[in-house]
Formats: C-alpha cells, sequence, structure tokens
C-alpha cells in the first residue's frame, strides 16, 4: 500500500515536473549523509530518462534509468565523514546540490515534549535557553524539520529544508533533538543531521502504520464516518514518516506516552510492533532506538494508571532489540506536563548513543535496576544492577517507597541505603510481601547511582493493575 501510494505522488510530482529532475525535501542543499554507507537517493526525472549522479567527494558516477512514471532510485558510496561537498544529478538538465554533510544522522518523534522548541511553548520555558542559543553557531550540525501533516494515504514527500545551525533556526527545533546533536557533534567530532518528526498531544497509534497495527490486540479506531483527525491510526505515519523511509540514519530518539496513559496494557506491545515495522520498512538493519520514560507530573486524569505506563515502557527494553530507555524521574514538574530541564533528557540520550552506538567506553548511560528482594522478619531487603559504586539521594530522605503484606494495601516506608541496597520496613505492615517505588504519577523520586543516573520506578508485585 505504501510502495503504491508512493509511486503515484511521485508519478504526480513528474508530472508537474517533467524537464527537471525534482527530489523530495530530503535531498537538498545542506543535507546530512549517513557516513560509510550506501545512502539511498531518490527522485523523478523524465519518463524513461537516463538520469546520471556525480559525487564530488569521489567523482564516481552513478546511472540509473527512471521508470515509466518518471520515478527512479539508487544509492551513493559516503566516505568517512567530512565535506561540505557537491551531488550533480542531470537527466539532460543539470541539478546541483551543494553544502553537502557527511557524518551521523539522526531521527527524533513522539509527541510534546520532544516537539517542545528551544525556545519553549506559551508561557512555558526551556531551562537556560538563552545559554543554546547563544552556543548555536557551529554549521556542522544541521536541522530538517517536518512540519506538521496529517492523512489517510501515505505520502511521497514533507514540507522541511535542511538548515545550518543558528539562533534562529534551534530556537524552533526540538530542544531534546537539538542539544542531543550538540553534545555528538562535540564528542564525535563529526557533522551531524537531525530530523525531526514530531507532534504534540498525539498516541504512538498515530505514529504506526496498517500492519503494525493489526499485529497489537485492542488498538481502537473512529468510526468509518467520523471526521479525520490527527490522533486517528496511522495519520501521522503516513504524513511525517513514510516520505522519511529509506534515508540512511544511524538511529532513532522517541518521546512519547503522555497520550497513551490510560492504555498501560498494550503500549509496550504497541512500541515493539512500532519499531519493527519502523526498522522493517527502512530495511537497513536494527538501528539503535532510545527512548523518554515519561516524566513525573500530576496528571489532571489517569493518574493510578500512570506508573503502569511507565511499567511498560521499561519492559518495551525487553521486547526490543538495541534499545534503551532514558530515566527522568528527577526532572519533572508537578505543575506542567513540560517540565523545562530539556537538557538533563538530551545528554542521557547521548550517554546511551555514545556508550552503545558508538562504543565509548567508560560513558555511564543506565541507572539502578531493581534485581531481588529478601525479607527477613518485616524487613524487605533490595539489590540492584548497575550500581558498581553503590546508591545515593544525594542528602535526600527516601521517601518514595511503600511496602505491602497480605492484604495488598501500601504503606509508606522507612526506607535506607545500605552495603547490599536498600532495606525498608513499615510499623503498619507484618509480613511484608511487595514494595513499590514511586509507583505514581508525582513521586518524588530520590534513588540514584553514584554516576548520578536515577531509578525507574518499580514494583516487586505483579497483582492488579490497580489494586
Amino acid at each position: 500500500m505504501i510502495k503504491q501510494a508512493l509511486s503515484l505522488s511521485l508519478a504526480l510530482l513528474a508530472y508537474s515536473a517533467q524537464a527537471t529532475v525534482t527530489l523530495p525535501a530530503l535531498f537538498g542543499n545542506g543535507m546530512v549523509l549517513q557516513q560509510q554507507t550506501n545512502a539511498a537517493i531518490w527522485g523523478t526525472a523524465k519518463q524513461q530518462a537516463t538520469v546520471v549522479i556525480t559525487t564530488s567527494w569521489d567523482k564516481k558516477k552513478y546511472t540509473v534509468r527512471a521508470g515509466s512514471d518518471g520515478s527512479w532510485r539508487t544509492a551513493v558510496q559516503t566516505p568517512k565523514a567530512g565535506g561540505p561537498y557537491e551531488i550533480t544529478i542531470t537527466d539532460g538538465e543539470i541539478l546541483k546540490l551543494s553544502n553537502i554533510l557527511i557524518g551521523e544522522v539522526w531521527i527524533c518523534s513522539g509527541q510534546s515534549n520532544m516537539e517542545m522548541p528551544v525556545k519553549g511553548f506559551k508561557n512555558q520555558p526551556i531551562l537556560d535557553a538563552d545559554d543554546m542559543l547563544l552556543n548555536a553557531d557551529d554549521t556542522a550540525i544541521h536541522l530538517f524539520r517536518v512540519e506538521r501533516a496529517f492523512t489517510k494515504i501515505p505520502q511521497a514527500d514533507v514540507k522541511a529544508k535542511w538548515e545550518m545551525v543558528s539562533p534562529d533556526a534551534a530556537k524552533e527545533f526540538s530542544a531534546v533533538g537539538y542539544n542531543f546533536a550538540r553534545i555528538l557533534r562535540q564528542r564525535l567530532k563529526v557533522p551531524i543531521g537531525i530530523i525531526q518528526t514530531t507532534w504534540g498531544g498525539t498516541p504512538i497509534e498515530a505514529w504506526m502504520n496498517e500492519p503494525s497495527l493489526k499485529r497489537v490486540a485492542g488498538v481502537k479506531y473512529p468510526a468509518a464516518d467520523a471526521k479525520m483527525t490527527k490522533n486517528d491510526p496511522m495519520v501521522l505515519f503516513n504524513a511525517m514518516v513514510a516520505p522519511l523511509i529509506g534515508y540512511n540514519i544511524k538511529g532513532a530518539l522517541w518521546y512519547q506516552g503522555e497520550s497513551n496513559r490510560l492504555q498501560p496494557e498494550i503500549y509496550a506491545s504497541l512500541m515493539q510492533s512500532m519499531v519493527t515495522e519502523w526498522r522493517s520498512l527502512w530495511n537497513t538493519g536494527n538501528w539503535p532506538f532510545y527512548y523518554v520514560q515519561i516524566a513525573p507530573y500530576q496528571y489532571p486524569s489517569g493518574r493510578p494508571l500512570i506508573p503502569y505506563l511507565r511499567e511498560a515502557q521499561d519492559k518495551a527494553q525487553a521486547l526490543i532489540p538495541n534499545s534503551g530507555m532514558v530515566v527522568c524521574m528527577d526532572a519533572g514538574d508537578q505543575k506542567t506536563i513540560h517540565p523545562a530541564n530539556k537538557m538533563v533528557v538530551a545528554k542521557r540520550l547521548a550517554y546511551w548513543a555514545l556508550a552503545k552506538t558508538y562504543g565509548r567506553e567508560g560513558v555511564p548511560y543506565q541507572g539502578p535496576v531493581y534485581k531481588s528482594m529478601s525479607i527477613s522478619a518485616d524487613t524487605a531487603r533490595l539489590t540492584f544492577n548497575n550500581v558498581p559504586n553503590g546508591l545515593t539521594t544525594y542528602g535526600k530522605e527516601l521517601v518514595s517507597f511503600e511496602i505491602a503484606g497480605s492484604d495488598k494495601k501500601f504503606y509508606p516506608a522507612q526506607a535506607k541505603i545500605t552495603n547490599e541496597g536498600v532495606s525498608l520496613y513499615s510499623t503498619q505492615v507484618k509480613g511484608p510481601l511487595a514494595v513499590r517505588y514511586a509507583f505514581k504519577d508525582w513521586p518524588e523520586a530520590e534513588l540514584f547511582n553514584t554516576d548520578g543516573l536515577p531509578a525507574a520506578p518499580f514494583r516487586t508485585d505483579d497483582w492488579a493493575l490497580v489494586p
């Protein structure tokens, strides 16, 4: 279905521009191509025309024949990071692309916390935005921000353009995505391209296609005669993902989940199916997928379900190969769903990328993870993974632990860090059976390893969704 729609759209483009080569917005001046790959490139030309592509970095020529609808597709070999370079494309009339960089390319997607630009939202700022913009002068970082759109039919192109970083460009771009790119640029010393395709207030189903949705039971669809909205299944995939498929990337970043807070029971399966499908369509292997657990906030609805949604996000790591989750339980805001501290999120995404994707040894990237529990009299003792040098609260009291007995009622626990992990008890619980940590929508999370990375909320029980 996607291929048919793409062919149709490309044919329409060819019809409107039969005399010259036409390229999707992805392929333009200032684009960044993934280094040391066979980077896909496609477009339209005259029907049955011979299209010749010449790359300035190696003077190599690539020849491809356009189809009866004028569409063509090929791949060019990219060298190690560098540039700027040029690409010349001709089917008899010449089209030249300039200021092309070769480096590392990432996509960032999701809803409003990924979309939130460096300039912030109305009355909702980004912490230290002035410093971010003051330093927005590295022209080896290029930004590609996809304009919002939704449709029932997969599209062949988006409205966007590649821009070199500047204060004006950066202020409109995802604060998380931009700062992630900055950190990679500083650490890797190569050009960085970052593609933003986001829309606030949207569920994951809107970013998925039909095959991926069919693999998950319980997906709800609007009535056939209902007016289409941006939240409908598939509509953002069609408009804002399908046109990007095939453009060589290093990996993807994802920050979404608030709009799915009422369906935690299927969210991990939705994530798994979406990522599996995206990777299959890109057909370039299991590129890394790093994502952000939703932040603490006093939600106006669905509050009891929030910790279960976070739990589903946590479980998705085991379902999705080459994935990793950023925990930001220390960087929320009780009064807004859009916390201002986006730099900490960008840093923690970059930690995952630098350590796991780029093999930077010694870079910590994961906080404490619950390992085991033992019970002695009325005390529960917990152990954790990812704590080579132990645990800390940075001087705060441990107030986010709860403990329950056979009645399954949870009470605040008195907890303390030990050489083995955490021990806790409550005078209200005799014979404890289960422990929960930060298992609320707005907890005061305070458990870290000594690398400064927080523990995700967790529970030791498997009791009913909402006891």
